[in-house]
């Protein structure tokens, strides 16, 4: 367990923030969001669903003054591997978004992207290890 910075606290906050908005507007609104990115329906919604598991996660952390080390770092990975996986899906040939599908991936790529560097400043800027 480490002591938790107000900095990563802040990060994960906003990380919580985030993640919920999408997870609300993927899992409700992904039959409006489909066809206006041409992207597909179940990707969205799927999306969605993986992101409220996520949000709680993230928000969990985000309240405790002490938390596990391992269980940021796995954060801060996982939103590494989405930014890169957001990316690569462009590249896949899977999905053949338009203008404003490949526009809101990029986009919210690069925001997370930006999380996990927060995350890890706040990380390195937390105290040392406590008892559990």
């Amino acid at each position: 367990m480490i002591i938790s910075s107000p900095f990563l606290r802040r990060a994960l906050l906003a990380d919580t923030i985030f993640s919920g908005v999408g997870a609300a507007g993927m899992t409700l609104d992904a039959g409006m969001l489909a066809p206006l990115l041409n992207l597909p329906e179940g990707l969205i919604r799927e999306t969605g669903l993986i992101l409220i598991a996520y949000t709680l996660l993230v928000g969990w952390l985000a309240t405790r003054s002490s938390l596990p080390k391992g269980l940021v770092m796995a954060v801060i990975a996982i939103n590494a591997a989405w930014t890169l996986a957001s990316i690569a899906l462009l590249f896949s040939g899977t999905v053949s978004p338009n203008l404003l599908g490949e526009t809101a991936i990029v986009a919210q790529a690069i925001a997370t992207g930006v999380l996990a560097e927060l995350q890890y400043i706040g990380l390195r800027r937390s105290g040392g290890m406590v008892a559990a």
